[in-house]
């Protein structure tokens, strides 16, 4: 769905000292490990693409931890169409530990300042970090105010990662050493929302950590001196790794490497977990499996769930249509099992890219993206097939340039997904409900066919189906309880987000419903007071 976007991917490296030479390595040899960054961001570049950068380590230089970050992809940022500018940078950047980040905003600015990782300099070996974040914090103003409620404390950018950075240098403060596992404890204390976590610090000390929900999907792998993690498993198996060997982070662990040592810890009990569905259906690659639990397949699932309950005439002028590119999967298992033609009736522009020339109107970006095929189209009574409705607009329009520009004779949408009703406040950027489709027309009632066909009208379609909330579980493959689907259902795991939701229909009711700021009233635990 080109409406929505995701709130970064985070990723690291370490070939552990000692060991031999791991044969995925450099081949200018384990100093060079940090080579391997630009790789594993590539393959998470889905989950931001307006800034990128890695923190490397190497005790041979003055620069023990250093950082290369900026606005771009992946390619634009580390120089990959340039090969003497890509090579001069990345031996500048050598190292046999790096971490890694890639960026989509969901609070902050859209500059320098704010691409990750964040370093901190120091001259306190222990002291001087760097660490990514992928995520959301949804007690952030709360985190802030009781910051800025010191006078000498100041904090210059608004965004949760200047505030997890500031929780991180006070556990460091003064005379204080602790372990990494001490402070990912004490962080846990503290922190509501989605959070992951890369951290290296100029001792070469690194660990990488997954919430107590495991909102966020963190992989990793290890064999022999290779270590790697990232947001998502393709990365890793891209790098070479043996399928095997990757595995999920469970919500709670973190990876700790000090001392050139490997650990995996517990730093937080996890008694309730909180993946977020649309991780599967609609973010992660297709190619990456998540907590056991393959994107293809439950894309493929949910495509077999759209045909049973297909009630559409069919005949040999039906086909169906995904819109590109994460609805194709459940549009391909949805004409298998309706014995129709699946065909790309509508042609992505995949090299639009980031782009402002067009403004910031939705529908005439929708134009841009997506070009009509009228020799597939012309005549057909059309299934389109998308993964979800955030806001419509896209939607609206596709629809529209289907018939007109395409001549389809019909357009029945099929959505991958139950009506959005509610806002995120984990990391995807949908943070009102007056912004989202769905809500106007159920006004807080359930789904039913007649509610279907008032929304079909609206976007100009012959008709209009979404999935029930209760096959998304099915498709995943995780159980109900474990997942987060409060999108869909209003039910937020963690207490921030209860009381973010209750202040957004509070808001809705009266008519005041502006851009949100995540407020949180619940105080912090009195041994977490800054």
């Amino acid at each position: 769905m080109a409406e929505l976007n995701h709130e970064c991917g985070v990723a690291a490296v370490y070939h552990l000292p000692d060991r031999g030479v791991s044969p995925l390595a450099p081949p200018q040899g384990p100093e060079y490990t940090s080579h391997l960054m630009p790789r594993l961001l590539l393959d998470i570049q889905n989950r931001g693409q307006l800034a990128a950068g890695m923190t490397s380590f190497n005790p041979h230089r003055k620069q023990l931890i250093d950082t290369h970050r900026d606005v771009g992809t992946v390619t634009e940022v580390f120089h990959l169409n340039h090969q003497e500018s890509y090579k001069k940078l990345m031996d500048e950047y050598s190292g046999r530990a790096a971490i890694g980040h890639v960026r989509y905003a969901t609070c902050g600015k859209d500059d320098k300042s704010y691409a990750q990782p964040f370093e901190r300099h120091h001259i306190e070996k222990p002291k001087w970090f760097s660490f990514g974040f992928n995520g959301q914090l949804a007690n952030y103003p709360r985190l802030r105010d009781e910051i800025l409620s010191e006078t000498d404390f100041h904090l210059a950018r608004e965004t949760d990662t200047e505030v997890l950075m500031h929780l991180i240098c006070q556990q460091l403060s003064g005379d204080r050493r602790p372990e990494m596992i001490e402070m990912l404890t004490t962080l846990s204390l503290l922190l509501d929302g989605a959070y992951n976590i890369v951290y290296l610090n100029a001792l070469g000390d690194m660990f990488v950590a997954r919430d107590p929900l495991g909102i966020r999907p963190l992989c990793y792998a290890k064999e022999g001196p290779l270590f790697a993690a990232a947001s998502e498993s393709v990365a890793l198996a891209n790098l070479g790794f043996r399928e095997s060997s990757i595995k999920s982070l469970h919500p709670g662990e973190a990876v700790i490497i000090r001392n050139g040592e490997f650990s995996i810890q517990q730093f937080t009990a996890s008694p309730q977990r909180a993946h977020c569905f649309f991780e599967w259906i609609y973010f992660a690659n297709v190619a990456s499996t998540l907590d056991d639990q393959s994107v293809y397949l439950t894309r493929k699932r949910l495509g077999e769930e759209l045909a049973r309950v297909e009630d559409v005439p069919i005949d040999d002028d039906t086909i169906v249509v995904p819109v590109p590119d994460t609805a194709k999967a459940a549009a391909d298992s949805l004409a298998y099992q309706l014995q129709i033609p699946s065909l790309e009736g509508l042609i992505r522009n995949r090299y639009v890219g980031r782009t402002f020339i067009e403004g910031a109107n939705r529908a005439e970006k929708a134009k841009t993206k997506y070009t009509p095929l009228p020799e597939v189209l012309r005549g057909k009574r059309v299934l389109l097939v998308e993964d979800t409705i955030v806001r419509s607009t896209t939607m609206k329009v596709l629809v529209k340039q289907l018939k007109k520009r395409g001549g389809a004779k019909e357009v029945h949408v099929r959505v991958a997904c139950p009506p959005i009703i509610a806002p995120c406040f984990y990391g995807i950027d949908m943070s009102r409900i007056s912004e989202l489709f769905a809500p106007q027309f159920l006004q807080g009632e359930p789904l039913t066919p007649e509610i279907e066909a008032e929304m079909a009208s609206t976007l100009g379609a012959d008709s209009l189906k979404y999935l029930p909330v209760d096959a998304i579980a099915r498709c995943v493959g995780v159980p109900e309880d474990s997942l987060c689907q409060a999108c869909i259902d209003g039910n937020y795991p963690t207490p921030a987000g209860k009381q973010l939701y209750q202040i957004s229909l509070d808001k809705l009711e009266l008519g005041e419903e502006e851009q949100q700021e995540r407020t949180y009233d619940a105080p912090l635990p009195a041994t977490a007071r800054f």
